[in-house]
C-alpha cells in the first residue's frame, strides 16, 4: 500500500519541523509549504529524506495561495495547516497578524474544498491563545478547558500587538469550525491548542542566534545579568515534541475527530527556569545570571487560572515532557551546537 500524503504548510516553523520528522520517522510522505526555494532547499537537506518535498507559498494572506501547491499533489489525503504570522515586527496589528491569519486559514480550507477533494483529514495549529486571553488567565479562580474560547473582540483585538496576536488566534481558528459547519466538507477538522511551546530546534544547526517566540522566554534567562532583576514571566508550556506528536494523534486518533486539543503540560516561572538552569548549568552560569528566590515560583504559580486538559490528555494517551527535560534539552543543544550558553 502507498504511503499517506501529508501536506504540512508552514513547513519551516518551529513545531511544524519537529511535526515532519515524527511524520517521515512514521514512514508518511510529506509535502510542506516554504516561502521560496532556498528555505524548501535548505529544510530538504536537513531532513535529508526523499519522502520530503516542497511548494512555494509565498504569502498566506493572498487568495487562492494553497491552490497550485494542492493541485500539484493530488496523492495527499491529510492536511495539517501550521502556518501562521507572528513575529514581534507588527506595525498594524490588523493589517500584519488579524487578516493574514484568518485569510490564511480560510484559504486552506477552501483550496482542499476546490482542488483537495481526496482530502479526509484537516489538522490547523491554533493556540491557547484562542481560549484564554492573557487578562483572564492571571485570575486564580478560573478555569480554562478545551470548551473555552477567547471572548476577545476584533475591535481590540486592533488595539497592540498583543491583542492582535491574541485576536488573530482566535477568529482563525473561528473561520475553521465555522467553515466545517457551513459547507460540510469531505474532511473532518481538528485543532491543536499549544500554551507556550518550549524545547529544543529540530534541527541542532538552528540553535544559534534568535530563537521562536516561546523558545526566547528560555534565551532571554540566559541573557541576564547576575544583579539583574528576575523577570516576572509565567504562563503555561508544552515541550515542542509532544506539541508537535499531538499533530499525528489529531487526524490518527478517530477520538479527536472534531475536537480541540490543548496541549499543556503545567504552568511555569522564570524563576522554575532559573532554578533548573542554575541546578544543571552551573559550571556555565555561576556568578553570571540571577540566583533570585530558588524554590519560590510555585507561589506565583497559585495566582494564575488553572487549567484543565483532561479530555486532551486522555486522547493522547501518555504523559508529556516535564519543564527540566524541556529547558535542560534545549540549553543542552545550545551548549553542543555553540560551545556556550
Amino acid at each position: 500500500m502507498a504511503a499517506t500524503s501529508v501536506f504540512v504548510s508552514g513547513a519551516t516553523g518551529y513545531i511544524a519541523q519537529h511535526v515532519i520528522l515524527q511524520l517521515i520517522a512514521k514512514g508518511y510522505k510529506v509535502v510542506g509549504t516554504v516561502r521560496s526555494t532556498e528555505k524548501g532547499e535548505d529544510l530538504k537537506k536537513k531532513l535529508k529524506s526523499d519522502n520530503f518535498t516542497y511548494e512555494i507559498v509565498k504569502e498566506l494572506g493572498t487568495v487562492g495561495a494553497f491552490d497550485e501547491a494542492l493541485k500539484a499533489h493530488p496523492e495527499v489525503t491529510v492536511f495539517l495547516h501550521t502556518a501562521s504570522p507572528f513575529h514581534f515586527n507588527i506595525t498594524d496589528p490588523e493589517k500584519d497578524l488579524l487578516i493574514p491569519a484568518v485569510e490564511g486559514t480560510k484559504n486552506a480550507l477552501s483550496a482542499i474544498a476546490t482542488y483537495g477533494p481526496q482530502i479526509k483529514k484537516m489538522v490547523v495549529t491554533s493556540s491557547y491563545a484562542a481560549i484564554a486571553h492573557y487578562d483572564v488567565d492571571t485570575v486564580s479562580s478560573n478555569t480554562f478547558t478545551e470548551d473555552s474560547w477567547n471572548s476577545v473582540t476584533w475591535e481590540k483585538s486592533k488595539g497592540n500587538m498583543f491583542d492582535g496576536y491574541y485576536g488573530s488566534k482566535t477568529f482563525a481558528e473561528k473561520a475553521a469550525w465555522d467553515f466545517v459547519k457551513e459547507n460540510k466538507p469531505n474532511f473532518t477538522l481538528s485543532v491543536v491548542n499549544p500554551v507556550y511551546v518550549f524545547g529544543p530546534q529540530a534541527f541542532a544547526s538552528d540553535a544559534t542566534g534568535t530563537l521562536n517566540t516561546s523558545a526566547e522566554v528560555i534565551s532571554s534567562i540566559l541573557k541576564l545579568k547576575s544583579d539583574d532583576e528576575v523577570p516576572s514571566d509565567s504562563g503555561a508550556f508544552i515541550d515542542v515534541r509532544d506539541a508537535a506528536e499531538a499533530h499525528l494523534v489529531a487526524f490518527e486518533n478517530k477520538d479527536a475527530e472534531g475536537k480541540r486539543l490543548l496541549v499543556s503540560e503545567a504552568r511555569f516561572t522564570s524563576q522554575e527556569i532559573l532554578d533548573i538552569v542554575n541546578e544543571n548549568f552551573a559550571e556555565y552560569v555561576k556568578g553570571r545570571i540571577p540566583v533570585g528566590v530558588p524554590g519560590s515560583g510555585a507561589e506565583k504559580i497559585k495566582t494564575l487560572a488553572k487549567i484543565d486538559n483532561s479530555k486532551t490528555r486522555k486522547i493522547i494517551g501518555h504523559d508529556f515532557i516535564g519543564l527540566k527535560k524541556t529547558v535542560v534539552d534545549a540549553i543542552q543543544q545550545i551548549l553542543d551546537t555553540n560551545g556556550s550558553i
